[in-house]
């Protein structure tokens, strides 16, 4: 089935209920041609080509989980909307402090932010006041508590999705430079236990895996720039931080830096270990629906056996 998560959603969660095995079909792996006939109506031949794309696929995958991990979606998507929203009120806010009249500007400028946005939203213009200075209080004050509240209304969203991942995945808020946005993105990329077939599928599907890039003698790996980008902008967060505030990490980075590495190649190491941990961390601590009582969305996919990490203490990165 295409569009599990969206317009099929509903077909989904009915056939799931059903106990029936539902096969996610994201796009054809050739794009429609000339004669690739598309029909939405009546003939199915939408139907006949996603069901081609099943038989013909060596890995099948299953579609996100609901419950938990949906409410974590709808959440994380309506903070980053009220996030961005409150950064375009703070932007407007300062271009309307620049071009204020000359009074308000005295009163206004050279304050922090906070205290500039809470002046704003107390500012009262009197009726005597001309009409420019009465209608750039007003568009000063409703700005002002535009940026007020998204802040606010984000700041409860984050608590709410702090609270959801205790009940899921508690052990992902205790690792280093993991807080509740990033944990709240890795469940949502992740989903279940059984969804990735192997730690490196998830890494592919994070854009953390290596790209192979090499020319003649020289061995050289590149960014992978596929991939889930919101995923791999949550693991590349965890990785600046943990270079700043983790001590291994900070370690494996001045080595790594010493053998002539660039930050950017460090960092692609760094990610493609972080996605290694991750898997493992949320396939061994995060309670599989197929084994609590809950329809699952697909049989449950053997998880291959991590390798060897050669007794590193966590934190200690390897190529």
């Amino acid at each position: 089935m295409e569009g599990t998560g969206c317009y099929g959603a509903g077909l989904t969660r009915f056939l799931v209920d059903q106990g029936e095995w539902v096969v996610e079909i994201d796009r054809p792996t050739r794009p429609r041609g000339r004669h690739g006939a598309k029909s939405d109506v009546s003939d199915g031949l939408d139907a006949v080509r996603a069901g081609r794309e099943a038989l013909g696929r060596d890995h099948l995958t299953s579609p996100r989980q609901r419950g938990h991990r949906e409410a974590l979606r709808v959440l994380h998507t309506t903070r980053v909307a009220i996030v961005q929203a409150g950064a375009d009120a703070r932007r407007q806010l300062k271009g309307l402090v620049v071009t204020a009249p000359e009074p308000l500007r005295d009163r206004l400028r050279g304050r922090p932010w906070r205290q500039q946005v809470g002046a704003c939203a107390a500012l009262v213009a009197a009726p005597s006041d001309p009409v420019e200075h009465r209608a750039t209080v007003r568009a000063l004050r409703l700005t002002a508590q535009r940026a007020l509240a998204a802040r606010h209304d984000a700041k409860q969203l984050e608590g709410e999705l702090r609270q959801l991942i205790m009940a899921v995945a508690p052990s992902l808020l205790t690792e280093p430079g993991i807080g509740p946005i990033s944990a709240a993105q890795l469940l949502i990329s992740w989903s279940h236990p059984g969804r990735f077939r192997s730690e490196a599928a998830f890494a592919m599907l994070a854009g953390a895996a290596p790209v192979p890039a090499s020319s003649g003698q020289v061995v050289h790996h590149r960014l992978n720039r596929g991939g889930d980008r919101q995923l791999n902008r949550a693991l590349h967060t965890i990785v600046l931080l943990r270079q700043v505030h983790h001590g291994p990490t900070r370690a494996y980075t001045r080595r790594r830096i010493a053998q002539g590495k660039s930050e950017r190649e460090i960092r692609r190491c760094l990610k493609r270990s972080l996605a290694r941990q991750l898997y493992r961390l949320l396939e061994r601590t995060t309670t599989n629906p197929a084994s609590t009582g809950v329809a699952p969305y697909l049989v449950p996919i053997p998880v291959a056996r991590p390798r060897h990490s050669g007794g590193l203490p966590p934190g200690t990165i390897r190529r």
